[in-house]
């Protein structure tokens, strides 16, 4: 039933984004509602992003000043710094879903989410591609040891990640998100929140980046028995899996979720998928690194090359 007020001779419906008062006299705007950085919930998840993002960080520097150790130079470091540095975005591009939402910043928003995810998981899956063939490479009956000179996952991370520019430029010029007032999520409040547009093109945004997690996981999986002598397969693995545990949990949780708390949803997937990407890919290289500097030599690893030979 409508809102309605009361005057001296007759009974007045208030409009919809008014509310009556107590007496029901007179029509009230109704209080707006939006994840804001002055609430709590706002606030602490603004301050984990940062504390993400400045451990991110310091994550890159250790590996800048140890560039030239083996545990670094493994696997391509350029994609590692490329890693890094797309998990520092990823990290940091949650704070655009906090605050008042507005037609710039859902359409931004959205977009920037999409392409530093699907740049961050192109890495991963150019990194998992680099340890095979390197691999293959020492084995000469392999048939992938032709590709090697291919140099294949250098195209792999501006090609998967320009096809997810085309999917969003397509979204945002046939339908792209934008503000709205919603007035039917809450009882007697006005919920301002992002409307995805068209929810078919923010499914297949959502979906090609599932296919890039799925084909990283494929492949990690496949590879997770080769030397382990810094094959970060088994990690990446891990943080594939932890990425997808997470997303395929968030799209339930988005969908039976009302206001403020569908953001907040969005928001702790972002965190908890980056931060696994972060912890199981990075966090053993840094331990070596920090605490174990006598593994980081060539001559750790000529000795343990030598010694597993002898045991054969």
């Amino acid at each position: 039933m409508a809102p309605r007020v009361y005057n001296d001779s007759e009974c007045l419906k208030c409009p919809e984004d008014k509310w009556p008062d107590s007496r029901k006299e007179e029509c009230l705007p109704k209080p707006i509602q939006f994840l804001s950085y002055e609430e709590t919930l706002g606030s602490t998840l603004a301050c984990i992003s940062v504390l993400f993002c400045l451990l991110t960080f310091s994550a890159f520097c250790l590996f800048i000043i140890k560039r030239k150790t083996p545990i670094v130079k493994a696997n391509n470091r350029d994609l590692s710094y490329l890693l890094l540095i797309s998990l520092m975005f990823g990290f940091m591009c949650s704070l655009a879903f906090i605050g008042r939402p507005n037609r710039i910043m859902c359409m931004i928003r959205q977009v920037m989410f999409a392409v530093i995810f699907s740049l961050c998981v192109s890495a991963i899956l150019a990194k998992t591609i680099t340890v095979v063939m390197i691999f293959s490479a020492t084995n000469p009956d392999s048939k992938l040891k032709k590709l090697v000179g291919l140099r294949i996952p250098i195209y792999i991370v501006p090609v998967c990640t320009m096809i997810q520019i085309i999917l969003c430029i397509v979204w945002l010029t046939t339908d792209a998100p934008f503000a709205e007032f919603n007035m039917a999520a809450e009882i007697g409040i006005i919920v301002i929140e992002c409307n995805e547009g068209s929810r078919v093109l923010f499914a297949c945004v959502l979906g090609y980046m599932g296919l890039l997690a799925s084909v990283s996981l494929f492949v990690a999986f496949l590879a997770r028995k080769l030397p382990d002598t810094f094959n970060e397969t088994k990690f990446i693995t891990f943080s594939m899996l932890v990425f997808a545990s997470v997303w395929v949990t968030f799209i339930p949780a988005y969908l039976s979720t009302k206001g403020k708390q569908t953001v907040a949803v969005e928001i702790f997937a972002i965190l908890s998928s980056s931060a696994g990407c972060l912890f199981c890919i990075f966090s053993p290289k840094c331990y070596t690194i920090l605490l174990h500097p006598e593994m980081n030599s060539k001559q750790y690893i000529t000795g343990r090359n030598a010694r597993k030979q002898g045991i054969q």
